[in-house]
């Protein structure tokens, strides 16, 4: 559980650091170059990753809530919707106009739906912790930032693409799933 713990901190702030400190962010960035500082915030994510997935594997199962019997229906939609809602900003089509942090929000629908089906500490931490994250960086981004300058709309195939390729990237996903040993489209989970 401390493993987690401390991985969901390292996340939130290798995620948070430039927009909570960027005084700081600014001199690391001075003394040692914009690459090096990058990298030195990717390899604190890397550990805040490895961290987590460790973490969760290894916790116990503690009981929090029961999830609602059925809720995986809803889950399987969820997923579907956040795999496209993430993808929209580098599908660069018409919906990318539209919507604003399109990878928070699609984190924050992933997360929600997740905690659909699992009711236990262990993932209550982790998809709770990640979809909090998600909206407090669209907080924080929004007021650093101030109003958003939408970009053009672009091509509708884009947006078309994108439906085919979430289409994809969801069986994937639902196959990894399977291969370790849990069946995504089944409505109730015990």
């Amino acid at each position: 559980m401390i493993k987690l713990l401390i991985g969901m901190i390292l996340w939130w702030v290798g995620h948070m650091f430039k927009r909570l400190a960027p005084a700081l962010r600014r001199d690391m960035t001075k003394a040692l170059g914009t690459l090096p500082a990058k990298g030195i915030v990717g390899l604190v994510l890397l550990v805040a990753t490895w961290m987590i997935v460790s973490g969760y594997r290894q916790t116990g199962m503690t009981p929090v809530y029961t999830p609602v019997a059925g809720a995986g229906y809803l889950t399987d939609l969820l997923m579907l919707v956040a795999i496209f809602v993430f993808g929209v900003g580098h599908a660069g089509g018409q919906l990318a106009a539209r919507i604003r942090h399109p990878m928070l929000w699609g984190t924050a629908i992933w997360a929600l739906a997740h905690l659909l089906v699992n009711g236990d500490l262990a993932s209550v931490i982790l998809f709770g912790g990640l979809g909090i994250w998600a909206l407090a960086e669209m907080r924080l981004i929004n007021q650093s930032e101030g109003p958003w300058e939408r970009p053009m709309p672009g091509d509708r195939t884009r947006d078309m693409k994108l439906a085919l390729a979430t289409l994809f990237i969801y069986f994937v996903i639902a196959g990894i799933h399977w291969l370790a040993g849990i069946n995504p489209f089944q409505g109730t989970y015990t």
